[in-house]
């Protein structure tokens, strides 16, 4: 079968690649169109756009990009009807997605959803979008089914793909600080984000509170979509080491981990690694974002317990003050530790087990059959 799939991020791009390759295990005639990243290009098909070039996030990020947003929205629909594929995989990623989720509705294809849009948290409206263009919704976390049958759309509960994607396992803490030539040191993980104004707004704060602990090592876990002189102009006189691909093995030997908002929240929780979230963007966008957004936590690890499990400090409360006090309260404090860890235990447990890749795969592949049978009977 001919599968096109957009991802539009790096977590995306992880994710998407994962299901390729299982979609492969299943049909074994699979081809991919895409658009995506070097994870999914990985797995054969064609890559005809990267996410990096069109990656934008918050309002005035968008604003700025529009014309381009709208040329690469105008290329994929054209692409999709020259690729004619069986089935269309969306991921995540909606303010793309859903426009061609409606697009490919509309020109008779089939199309499919894996990663529900945090619909749940604002923008709830999109759910009559989903409900009218999508035909198969493939859902990561349990909470999310109850918010779909609210609005009486039946989706399918596959369990949460960075269980497979993490392997949890600590083999070689002092292979892994040779490899990059670090010290003796203690780690603590820079997660500063994926994304330009990401790094600027968030990224100098981080930097000077790695400056209050002398003791430890600081390691950035930099997006692959980056390019480094977009770091070097922060960190050409600082202490602290810049490592591209490998967020997972830097979490894994890591102390505590100060992260953005994301997918890389609940990465760290996974992985183990006690945690902050830390996170800043332009004014207007957050002031917009406070009054649309419907939760109480921007972090997955905090949605998914339905309650402070780590502490959140966002926009004006991002300070080099309060993340220094809380990342001492991590590393110094047991107590405070380990309720921290028996809690990330608990959202473990609640996320399941491994395979979400292979069963959305393997619900994908033969719905798709049964239909094109039902279609030759006729």
């Amino acid at each position: 079968m001919k599968y096109y799939i957009t991802a539009g991020e790096a977590s995306g791009d992880l994710h998407a690649s994962n299901l390729m390759k299982a979609l492969k295990n299943f049909d074994n005639y699979a081809e991919f169109r895409f658009i995506g990243g070097d994870l999914m290009k990985e797995q054969g098909g064609t890559l005809v756009r990267h996410f990096k070039d069109t990656a934008y996030m918050g309002f005035l990020d968008v604003f700025m990009h529009l014309p381009a947003i709208l040329k690469n929205i105008k290329f994929v629909k054209k692409d999709i009807l020259d690729y004619k594929p069986d089935v269309i995989i969306l991921v995540d990623y909606p303010g793309f997605n859903l426009r061609i989720a409606e697009f490919a509705h509309n020109a008779g294809l089939k199309v499919y959803y894996y990663i529900s849009p945090k619909i749940w948290a604002w923008k709830q409206s999109r759910v009559h979008k989903i409900k009218a263009f999508v035909d198969k919704m493939f859902i990561i976390f349990p909470f999310e089914k109850d918010f779909y049958k609210k609005y009486d759309y039946e989706v399918e509960y596959v369990g949460n793909p960075i269980l497979d994607a993490i392997d949890t396992e600590k083999k070689d803490i002092y292979g892994f600080k040779k490899k990059y030539n670090l010290n003796d040191k203690k780690i603590i993980a820079l997660l500063p984000g994926s994304r330009k104004r990401e790094i600027q707004h968030n990224f100098p704060v981080m930097l000077k509170v790695a400056e209050q602990f002398p003791d430890y090592q600081f390691v950035v876990a930099a997006a692959p979509s980056l390019e480094k002189e977009i770091f070097f102009k922060y960190i050409k006189d600082k202490d602290v080491k810049l490592i591209y691909n490998n967020t997972y093995e830097i979490l894994k030997y890591s102390e505590a981990a100060l992260v953005t908002s994301g997918t890389a929240t609940l990465e760290t929780a996974v992985l183990n690694i006690p945690e902050l979230v830390c996170y800043k963007g332009d004014n207007l966008s957050y002031h917009i974002a406070k009054h649309l957004v419907k939760v109480d936590y921007i972090s997955l690890v905090n949605l998914v317990m339905h309650n402070e499990i780590i502490k959140e400090f966002i926009q004006y409360d991002m300070t080099v003050k309060n993340i220094t006090e809380e990342l001492k309260l991590i590393i110094e404090d047991n107590v405070y530790r380990n309720t921290m860890l028996l809690n990330f235990a608990k959202l473990r447990e609640i996320l399941g087990g491994k395979g979400a890749s292979d069963r959305t795969a393997e619900i994908i592949v033969k719905s798709i059959n049964n239909e094109q049978l039902i279609k030759n009977d006729e």
